[in-house]
């Protein structure tokens, strides 16, 4: 589990679109319409091996919507390898009672599944 920040997602998102991944936002546009500018936090699901070699993470992101009070959302995006292993992750350690108090939050306004534009 990882927080990123909404910079780090936009990165990533224009990584997934120069790499032709499937699983993204048709563009930067469609993210900033539906990821309020705030820290996401990043949960991998699963990951693409071709060749044997691992060629994208699945990962889930959890984000406040632009559109709603205190709601949030869950897509999926898919991360180069290198991009994935750069990332911090959180252990057992006061960022991850932040990060797991942040997802408690946005739970208690509700979830709903995002559909990316």
């Amino acid at each position: 589990m990882c927080q990123i920040s909404f910079d780090t997602l936009l990165e990533i998102q224009l990584e997934a679109e120069d790499r032709g991944y499937a699983t993204r936002w048709t563009s930067v546009d469609a993210l900033r319409s539906q990821v309020k500018e705030e820290v996401v936090v990043l949960q991998s699901l699963m990951r693409e091996e071709r060749g044997g070699a691992v060629r994208a993470y699945r990962c889930l992101l959890l984000f406040s919507t632009v559109d709603a009070r205190d709601v949030g959302g869950i897509a999926t995006i898919d991360l180069d390898p290198a991009r994935f292993e750069s990332l911090e992750r959180l252990d057992r350690d006061p960022d991850v009672r932040k990060a797991l108090a942040r997802m408690f939050s946005l739970a208690l306004g509700g979830i709903s599944m995002v559909s990316k534009k």
